[in-house]
C-alpha cells in the first residue's frame, strides 16, 4: 500500500494526497482506489477480453453480439489496443 514515504518509494503518493484534499476519501480509501485504476489500466488485450466475455456471457448474451460489443468498447480503453475481428478475439477467448 502507498503510505508516508518517499516520493521515489511512492510516485502515486501525490495523487492519494489529492484524492484526500478533493473528496470524502480517507488515506486508506483513496489509495485502495488508485491501486484499483492502476491495476484497471494494466490489464494486457487479452485480459480485457476474457474478463468482458465472461461478463457478458453472464448476462445472457450471445457470442456474436458479445464480440461485437467488445470491438466496439476496446478503443475507449486507456491505451487503445489494435482493432480485432470477431474471429481473433474468439481466440483470445478459446484459445
Amino acid at each position: 500500500m502507498l503510505e508516508r514515504r518517499n516520493r521515489a518509494d511512492a510516485p502515486h503518493e501525490d495523487l492519494v494526497e489529492h484524492l484526500v484534499r478533493s473528496t470524502p476519501l480517507q488515506r486508506g480509501e483513496a489509495t485502495r482506489v488508485v491501486l484499483d485504476v492502476l491495476a484497471y489500466f494494466d490489464e494486457t488485450t487479452e485480459e480485457f477480453v476474457r474478463r468482458r466475455h465472461r461478463e457478458l456471457q453472464s448476462q445472457g448474451l450471445r457470442n456474436e453480439e458479445i464480440f461485437e460489443r467488445i470491438r466496439h468498447e476496446m478503443p475507449h480503453r486507456a491505451v487503445a489496443p489494435p482493432d480485432l475481428s470477431a474471429r481473433q478475439l474468439r481466440r483470445l477467448v478459446y484459445g
